[in-house]
């Protein structure tokens, strides 16, 4: 039996957590799902910052300041995640799941010292749920981008540059409207993919330095009661030594508790990368189509099996699988927009369902281009013959001729071509005026592909 505020609680005899957490447990069978490991690691990382600055600050005795040191320590590290099972749909402020690491973190330094460590007075001393989970939020998503997903940008990047490296030079129909259009060098198409997975990444390297600015410190309602006025940027400091990224704290604790516009601003730029990787994996799917009545210009790799029914076929699993993720992201994003306008005054109260979008976000990104890199761009096999066959029956080459024909001639010869099902050189000898020689300098597609054609 345990006892809390509201009286006693029966908890399992082999729980590390007391009362409150069980409180929690009974109150919220919502949906199975726990914090993250990124989000513990988190948690585990401030609880042990807060314990050695109150340590250094003399608010908490050293001795039992270094047992609950120990145990976050333990609790960053993932000794304990079966201990956390509360459901992450819970009170708004999250005042439950910190309440699950105080009592965890309380029970271990407790049996440590063989006296008791109390889970409020001590583990949470100068600090609030109001403070701490918006700071764990932050903390997590910057240790997961760092660690994780600006890594993953930067090698699906670097893969799409090696393989248009192997590219140059064959030239295929680019496509408007998904209609023939110009020919494209397949260089360039990839260029566009490489440029789009960079400035995904800037655009979330660009918020780091707004994700580094900490709430820790502003306590309840960001007036900093009953904390000591150094322990935010102290408490920053040992985080910054601790992770190697360089926290401080936040420069109006009343923003920083009450609003969410940075996770809001980062969610919003995982949609973004999102949106480009589904790009990306559509392109590579339309472009692996058939292998005869699609485009069939490239091959995946053939990864598994593709039907239960058809034998021989193979799908685009990767691609596909991607696809999805990007939609999960995209939706993920939208609930982390509602929630980010749910800060009704001193505090926002939807903190769980952010922290738990934002890292889902960045762990599928993460793990999807990785696998895009890998196992389809990576090993794609280009169907270069087919392409220059078709590019150079192109009849949208005629656009070349209208500097020579004007645009209405031009179109009329690309009309006929389509008609009659010729090569677009043959119709524009016949209705061009202009000599064979010319006419294959100008249609031809690979200088077609360039600013100067």
């Amino acid at each position: 039996m345990e006892r809390d505020s509201l009286g006693e609680v029966p908890v399992p005899a082999g729980a590390l957590y007391g009362a409150q957490t069980q409180r929690a447990v009974l109150n919220f069978p919502v949906s199975g799902q726990r914090f993250p490991r990124a989000f513990l690691e988190a948690l585990g990382l401030v609880k042990a910052a807060a314990a050695g600055v109150n340590r250094e600050l003399g608010v908490l005795d050293g001795v039992v300041a270094r047992a609950i040191e120990s145990a976050a320590e333990e609790v960053a590290a993932g000794g304990h995640d079966e201990h956390f099972p509360v459901d992450v749909f819970q009170t708004g402020s999250g005042t439950s799941t910190n309440m699950n690491a105080n009592e965890v973190i309380a029970t271990l330094a407790s049996r440590r010292l063989g006296v008791p460590v109390h889970p409020n007075d001590h583990v949470n001393r100068g600090q609030s749920s109001n403070d701490v989970i918006p700071t764990v939020i932050h903390v997590s998503a910057a240790l997961e981008l760092t660690r994780r997903l600006l890594p993953a940008l930067a090698h699906l990047s670097s893969a799409i540059a090696r393989k248009s490296e192997t590219l140059r030079g064959v030239v295929k129909n680019g496509r408007t409207h998904l209609m023939d259009a110009m020919p494209i060098l397949m260089s360039q198409e990839l260029s566009g993919w490489q440029t789009q997975v960079e400035d995904s990444a800037a655009r979330l390297q660009s918020v780091l330095p707004r994700l580094l600015r900490l709430a820790l410190g502003g306590t309840a309602v960001g007036t900093g009661v009953n904390t000591h006025p150094r322990f935010g940027a102290a408490a920053a400091a040992r985080l910054a030594s601790a992770t190697g990224l360089p926290f401080t704290t936040a420069p109006n604790y009343f923003a920083a508790i009450s609003g969410m516009d940075t996770a809001v601003e980062l969610s919003g730029h995982l949609k973004t990368a999102a949106v480009s990787l589904m790009k990306i994996a559509n392109d590579l799917r339309w472009m692996n189509s058939g292998p005869l009545s699609g485009l069939g210009e490239i091959s995946l790799p053939a990864l598994q099996p593709g039907s239960s029914i058809m034998p021989g076929k193979v799908n685009p699993v990767i691609p596909e699988s991607v696809a999805m993720v990007c939609a999960r992201v995209i939706g993920n994003d939208a609930a982390v927009t509602i929630a980010g306008q749910s800060g009704n005054f001193q505090l926002n109260v939807m903190l769980p369902l952010i922290a738990v979008s934002l890292l889902d976000s960045i762990a599928l990104l993460s793990a999807s281009a990785t696998l895009l890199a890998d196992r389809a761009v990576q090993g794609f096999t280009v169907h270069g013959e087919r392409l220059r066959a078709l590019a150079e029956r192109n009849p949208i080459l005629a656009t070349v001729l209208t500097a020579k024909t004007g645009y209405d001639r031009s179109a009329q010869i690309v009309k006929r071509a389509v008609a009659e099902n010729r090569a677009i050189k043959d119709v524009a000898l016949e209705m061009s005026g202009l000599p064979r020689e010319e006419l294959n300098t100008l249609l031809d597609p690979v200088k077609a592909t360039s600013s100067g054609a």
